[in-house]
């Protein structure tokens, strides 16, 4: 994620809290409604949770008020939040502009990379199964893919592939411009060729000295998981995670697929026309190879949140492991030298008053999602967002508004 979205995410939190308790609350925010997530809490969490009150149904609906073919901003948004603290669930826009269908609940959406938390999860299974050692370099694991010697890299544990501390730099796609990238929309991208164009350009820093947020580090622990394993990272993904926790309606795309298959929303990108104002591009269709393990899954809010709510439980990645999701390395951002923020697959986030929450950002042209909440489970967050300009550096309006509502104190 850009790091200035990440700024704004934060500073969404920070006005969340800021704004404190809505006057007024609908009684059945707090009442499990149809199809309703049991949410277990950790253990260990005895504590006063973090969140009491159920979520605030009117910020929450102005939050999402006014998205459709019209907006700006973005043609729908879902939402669900979760937690102990109560729930609602709600949904704005349309599913496509053409045809004007409403915007529903089960849509299946492009998640972006909200991929990398269930490939760091898998990977984190597979250390508490024995079967990897966090600590020992991926080189002795998949010899020959990353070039060492003069000039090229030293020892990467797959800890730091997990934290993106690994130092492997990004490799080279058809360009910045959505223009250039949508001319490319169907190209099949294998990820052993990314690794090794990146690879070729030699590290950017020395593992562990810093953290430089990029897909090449989870396109490398894709394979790694197809090593392990002995079958293919969708074979593994489905076992391992989707099959268990019942999400029926989440899956990658084979590397050939562009299209978003079953029920969906439309995504849309805004282009500037000739003459003045905006028109927009369906982006629906796309190859997401060269996301592979990194960008590429699909999904629907209501198996997110089941998912998150059981990965913070402690039921998807064994409790030891799993305090990797919630650790961050103590080196500075890459780019920005300030203090690292993200975790094995999420990223920390402290609020003011010192609450803190963990998620995940994912977005592709057409497709903003997240997942998170608080580590105790009073509070969690699902949502998809149709913007019009995805990967734009400035975090869309709606998932701001839909961020500050939802972790409101």
């Amino acid at each position: 994620m850009d790091v200035r979205k990440r700024t704004l995410i934060a500073t969404a939190l920070v006005l969340g809290v800021a704004a404190g308790p809505a006057a007024a609350h609908t009684a059945a925010a707090a009442a499990p409604g149809p199809g309703a997530v049991a949410v277990r809490v950790p253990a260990e969490a005895t504590e006063r949770p973090l969140y009491t009150a159920p979520p605030d149904a009117a910020a929450l609906r102005k939050a999402i008020a006014g998205v459709g073919p019209d907006s700006k901003d973005a043609t729908a948004a879902l939402v669900r939040v979760g937690g102990t603290s109560g729930r609602w669930v709600g949904s704005s826009g349309v599913a496509d502009v053409r045809t004007g269908r409403k915007a529903f609940d089960d849509a299946r959406f492009r998640a972006g990379s909200v991929t990398k938390t269930f490939t760091a999860a898998m990977v984190l299974q597979l250390a508490a199964e024995g079967t990897v050692d966090l600590d020992r370099p991926v080189q002795q694991y998949l010899p020959g893919l990353l070039p060492s010697g003069p000039g090229g890299f030293e020892p990467i544990s797959v800890r730091q592939l997990l934290n993106y501390t690994s130092g492997i730099p990004a490799a080279d796609g058809p360009g910045d411009s959505f223009e250039a990238q949508y001319a490319h929309r169907y190209d099949v991208v294998d990820p052993h060729a990314l690794i090794a164009e990146a690879a070729a350009k030699g590290p950017e820093f020395r593992p562990g000295e810093r953290q430089h947020y990029l897909n090449i580090d989870y396109t490398v622990l894709g394979v790694l998981i197809e090593k392990l394993t002995g079958t293919t990272y969708e074979q593994a993904l489905s076992a391992r995670i989707l099959g268990p926790l019942g999400l029926r309606h989440t899956s990658v795309p084979s590397r050939t697929e562009s299209r978003l298959a079953g029920p969906h929303h439309h995504g849309y990108q805004a282009v500037a026309k000739p003459g003045g104002g905006t028109s927009l591009v369906d982006v629906t269709e796309w190859n997401s190879s060269a996301g592979w393990a990194a960008g590429d899954l699909i999904s629907t809010t209501a198996d997110l949140e089941r998912f998150t709510q059981a990965l913070f439980a402690g039921r998807v990645v064994p409790k030891a492991q799993l305090e990797e999701m919630f650790t961050v390395p103590a080196v500075a951002d890459f780019e920005t030298g300030k203090a690292a923020e993200q975790t094995a697959g999420l990223a920390r986030f402290a609020l003011p008053d010192g609450t803190v929450v963990y998620g995940k950002t994912g977005s592709r042209f057409g497709y903003s999602t997240v997942i998170g909440g608080a580590r105790d489970l009073s509070r969690t967050l699902v949502y998809s967002v149709n913007s019009t300009d995805a990967k734009g550096r400035e975090m869309n309006p709606v998932a701001y508004g839909i961020v500050a509502a939802a972790f409101a104190r």
